[in-house]
């Protein structure tokens, strides 16, 4: 007997040394992830959305600041990496290692093809978006977009064009600018109180709300580290009631805010996996991102508490009338189907299939945005590209999952979500489950 507990405990005094072994190898990796990450930084403005790692691990500033981007080093500094990775033989790793191992790879394919983009290399949208995200959107023909449209024509009954009608049909609908910050503190609070049910936030956790103009983006999360977000919202265009929940959730609670915290608390301090203190925009850490912020929405608001809260409090702050609110929230459904029109407008445009102008009209014809939403939208497929795709691919990549694997209960729900917004994950971890 004496001499089997000694054999367990030989195997497990093993283990543990291989964990610490991998953990060593594994974190060497990192910091040289994350220098590169802020090193390619400093050539592309867009390349890192959020860093709170060492301050010694920053890259010295560019002394010209139309210093060209050295692609071919990078490319072989992530090269490099890649190799180290490659070492490491994943089929010996536990779990979790394996997810790290799965997110570090990705990351760096994902790397390698943005620098390779800025460089001037050509991809067709579906390399791109398979190489940054790691998916393929789906292909919807114009006929499916032309029936949804139809339906929606028939809800909206009038003369002239669907568009003018819908933006007519809206008009009610719309925030005063004066009754923004009331209106979204509300819904931000509402979202924070429905989240802390089910997650343990930091204790230090806070935000700062600002409404800014000349953005290519509805709503952002600036995330700086230590639990701290900035959320700023875009007034450019009008802000519709819907969206004061949608922006709260999504940027907030329990979206991007609470997603950044929760991987800065468990992965950064408390695993001292560092890669996790940089976030590259494009990369699959994204479609995460996004579609589970996009899922925060539905799981913290079901669809009938989200009319109910709106109606009985977030309309009179506003000033609005709700008695039109059932046919609102029918219209919005019918036009949330008609989101991928986004993605083939993307596609075609950065495919070189459509003019600039094309594209617009296309917006305006089949997305149904009047000129102004539309040139804004354009405005954004040309400063961020195929990023479009994460926030309906995933979401439905973060709802189907959910649905699959979920319990039915709210806890259940809300245990596995928190669990994807806690640990490594890619898209194709999704997608395998």
């Amino acid at each position: 007997m004496k001499k089997i507990i000694a054999i367990v405990f030989l195997i497990g005094l093993l283990s543990c040394q291989l964990r610490v072994d991998y953990n060593q190898a594994f974190n060497s990796i990192a910091e040289n992830y994350v220098k590169l990450m802020l090193e390619a930084g400093l050539y592309d403005p867009y390349f890192v959305d959020a860093y709170y790692g060492p301050e010694e691990w920053k890259p010295e500033p560019l002394t010209d600041e139309n210093a060209e981007m050295p692609v071919q080093l990078l490319l072989e500094k992530a090269e490099l990496i890649q190799n180290q990775l490659n070492e490491i033989k994943i089929e010996s790793l536990e779990e979790d290692l394996k997810l790290r191992y799965i997110y570090l790879n990705k990351q760096l394919k994902a790397i390698k093809g943005r620098i390779e983009l800025v460089g001037g290399k050509n991809f067709t949208f579906d390399e791109e978006t398979e190489i940054l995200y790691d998916v393929i959107t789906p292909d919807y023909s114009v006929d499916h977009f032309e029936k949804l449209i139809e339906e929606l024509d028939v809800l909206l009954p009038g003369e002239g064009d669907l568009t003018q009608r819908l933006t007519e049909f809206k008009k009610d609908f719309v925030i005063p600018k004066e009754k923004l910050e009331v209106v979204f503190t509300a819904a931000i609070e509402e979202a924070k109180r429905r989240t802390k049910q089910f997650i343990n936030l930091p204790q230090d956790e806070n935000f700062v709300l600002e409404f800014v103009s000349d953005k290519p983006w509805g709503g952002y999360n600036w995330y700086k580290g230590n639990n701290f977000s900035l959320i700023q919202i875009n007034t450019d265009l009008p802000i519709y009631v819907d969206r004061a929940i949608d922006l709260a959730a999504h940027e907030g609670y329990p979206g991007h805010h609470v997603y950044n915290c929760l991987l800065e608390t468990n992965m950064v301090k408390k695993n001292n996996w560092m890669e996790f203190s940089v976030y590259p925009l494009y990369s699959p850490q994204s479609l995460i991102a996004e579609g589970t912020a996009n899922y925060g929405i539905e799981i913290a608001f079901p669809f009938e508490e989200k009319i109910e809260f709106e109606k009985e409090v977030l309309f009179p702050l506003a000033g609005l009338d709700s008695s039109k609110a059932e046919k609102y929230y029918q219209v919005l459904e019918l036009v949330a189907k008609i989101s991928y029109v986004r993605n083939a407008a993307s596609e075609a445009y950065l495919n070189g299939e459509k003019t600039k102008e094309e594209t617009i009209d296309w917006l305006i014809k089949y997305a149904l945005r009047n000129k102004e939403s539309a040139e804004q939208s354009l405005k954004f497929i040309e400063t961020y590209r195929s990023y479009i795709i994460n926030y309906n691919v995933g979401l439905d990549l973060v709802r189907k999952y959910m649905n699959e694997n979920s319990g039915d209960t709210k806890e259940e729900k809300w245990e596995l979500f928190e669990y994807l917004i806690s640990t490594p994950q890619v898209p194709s971890n999704l997608m395998e489950k």
